[in-house]
């Protein structure tokens, strides 16, 4: 058996850790928003997402341990940015409050959310996902991985804004 340099295991324990914490959160919401009487529109992209979020990060640890792991002068800076992303993603969360889930669950006649970050940035949790791909690139030393992951995860995030935005009745300038 091949050892796995403890870097690696930490930045995988801390990712897979905490997506597993979210989907479980996220799960919960979900639940609850749909006995409030929540809609979700029929065109989302969330099985494309499901599938490619922890691919993602699947391939990133696959790619640093070929690599044979990060040094800790990159592991650092990685983890440095991944954990700005989630500070970002849960301030995110904390302004929906009880309306954010994975999936675009659109309670009728309840008002946008303006606070948070989203008196800035029209989709701040995007923004930290995408945020999370790039720390856990720098963070596994998984360049390839993190550029084709990313960018592909950008196209799905832009098609995933467009049903959002269409489902919350948001028109484009």
């Amino acid at each position: 058996m091949i050892p796995v340099p403890p870097a690696i295991v930490m930045g995988a324990s801390l990712i897979f850790g905490t997506m597993l914490g979210e989907a479980r959160f996220s799960a919960r919401q979900e639940r609850r928003l749909r006995t409030r009487g929540a809609v979700e529109p029929a065109d989302d992209v969330w099985a494309l997402m499901a599938a490619a979020y922890p691919s993602a990060f699947v391939a990133m640890t696959v790619e640093s341990a070929l690599r044979g792991g990060p040094s800790l002068q990159i592991f650092f800076p990685g983890l440095f940015i991944w954990m700005l992303a989630k500070a970002l993603k849960a301030w995110a969360v904390t302004s929906l409050g009880d309306r954010w889930s994975f999936r675009v669950l659109v309670l009728p006649g309840e008002p946008l959310v303006a606070g948070g970050p989203y008196r800035w940035i029209r989709h701040p949790n995007y923004v930290a996902v995408i945020g999370e791909l790039i720390g856990a690139g720098v963070m596994l030393a998984a360049p390839v991985t993190c550029v084709v992951f990313t960018l592909a995860f950008a196209e799905i995030l832009r098609r995933r804004i467009r049903v959002e935005e269409r489902a919350l009745g948001i028109r484009r300038a």
